[in-house]
């Protein structure tokens, strides 16, 4: 997971317990869930002292989010995943901008990075307290409680909702969290809890529909100055793959097509296009919050390792089980028309289109097509506040408005 460059406590990210979403999750119950929090905790990071990058949140969203009783057979239902994620990253970029808060990743001295975590656990079954908790991932790169207790360490501060909810999965994760870390009480820090009214089953039924995974999933983009879009489009890819048992011959594969540097000095604000390597090491930084697990979480201080090539970087997570390819790309199609061996592509509504060329050039070259899934866009929709700065939120989160607002600043 993403290690912060040292390990004073300044540096340190903090983390967010999110208890279950309520149901039906319409976007306003989940605006009216869950913007109270975020807003509190990023209020709190934002005026905290921070090192030079910002700060971190890690939001864990805690809910029974797999079926399968095997620890390898685990499915979910990828479109309800990814709506999950596609309001909670909109519900966080409001609350950014009303609060004027950059929100991409190493933006410097008050911003707040801002990454959501789905963690499978129904707090309705007791904890067993038995054993010290350990690192068990299953096929998914989404994790249990357990392993994220033992894996996701140390913390600045630890932020819980004050609702029912939010006290019962703070008392299940310190259960967990026993002898992890030494915690003090200035540490755990409790904020409003918000309204969650719940119609119906607390775990998604069983009938809906379950996504099969896939072993090698693509996704293209640029990547400049990572904001929640580029956190939403790769959370929700990495929720395709079928990760392999430890001793499988070949690992499952992240690739990540990322605009080469030639292809963008005509962007607008072009001089504050960040260069490929470190939109490449960006993205894996990012990626590493959710699928690296290590004892030691990130008491070392070490970022992710990475293999530096000529026109790729590339880093394997989980003993090997998970390898990620940023691969420079200098035209629409990158590794989707080069490389026949691929079986799903993540597009968003921007890119859909893209989608639909790579298939039909696939098609001339006689290859499959790749399974296109398509990532929800953010808005501001359900949002009850809605100022001028919620409204507007989506101008101010692309790639090309950071870079206007850094331009903006040098003046």
């Amino acid at each position: 997971m993403a290690r912060p460059n040292a390990t004073m406590g300044d540096d340190l990210p903090s983390l967010l317990l999110l208890p279950p979403p309520p149901h039906p999750a319409t976007r306003p119950a989940l605006n009216a869930a869950y913007e109270p929090p975020l807003k509190a905790a990023i209020s709190k990071m934002k005026n905290e002292k921070s090192g030079k990058d910002g700060a971190v949140l890690i939001a864990a969203l805690v809910s029974p989010v797999l079926t399968g009783h095997s620890v390898r057979q685990k499915t979910l239902s990828w479109p309800h995943a990814q709506s999950i994620l596609a309001d909670l990253y909109s519900i966080i970029s409001v609350i950014c901008a009303q609060l004027s808060v950059p929100t991409d990743i190493h933006a410097g001295p008050g911003s707040v990075d801002v990454r959501i975590v789905l963690v499978d656990h129904d707090l309705s079954k007791p904890i067993v307290t038995d054993s010290k908790p350990a690192i068990e991932p299953n096929n998914t790169v989404i994790v249990d409680l357990p392993t994220f207790a033992s894996a996701y360490h140390p913390w600045k501060y630890i932020f819980h909702p004050n609702n029912e909810s939010g006290y019962q999965l703070l008392s299940a994760y310190l259960k967990l969290f026993e002898g992890i870390q030494t915690l003090r009480q200035s540490q755990l820090i409790v904020v409003d809890g918000g309204l969650s009214v719940s119609v119906g089953p607390s775990v998604p039924p069983q009938s809906s529909s379950q996504t099969n995974p896939h072993s090698i999933v693509c996704l293209g983009g640029t990547f400049d100055h990572l904001h929640p879009g580029h956190k939403l489009l790769l959370t929700a890819a990495v929720l395709l793959l079928k990760v392999p048992e430890k001793d499988a011959s070949q690992p499952c594969q992240f690739v990540i097509g990322i605009t080469g540097d030639e292809l963008l000095k005509r962007k607008k604000y072009a001089e504050l296009v960040q260069p490929w390597d470190e939109r490449a090491t960006n993205t894996l930084e990012f990626l590493a919050t959710i699928l690296e697990l290590s004892k030691d979480g990130w008491k070392k201080g070490r970022a992710p390792r990475i293999a530096k090539g000529d026109d790729e970087y590339v880093s394997l997570f989980r003993d090997g089980t998970i390898k990620v390819r940023c691969v420079i790309i200098q035209d629409a199609y990158g590794p989707t028309i080069t490389t026949e061996n691929m079986d799903a592509l993540v597009v968003s509504g921007e890119t859909r289109s893209g989608g639909h060329a790579v298939n039909e050039r696939r098609k001339e070259l006689g290859w499959h097509p790749l399974q296109t899934f398509e990532v929800d866009v953010l808005d501001a929709e359900g949002i009850v506040h809605k100022s001028t700065e919620a409204r507007d939120f989506a101008t101010k989160i692309s790639s090309t408005a950071i870079r206007k607002q850094k331009a903006e600043s040098r003046a």
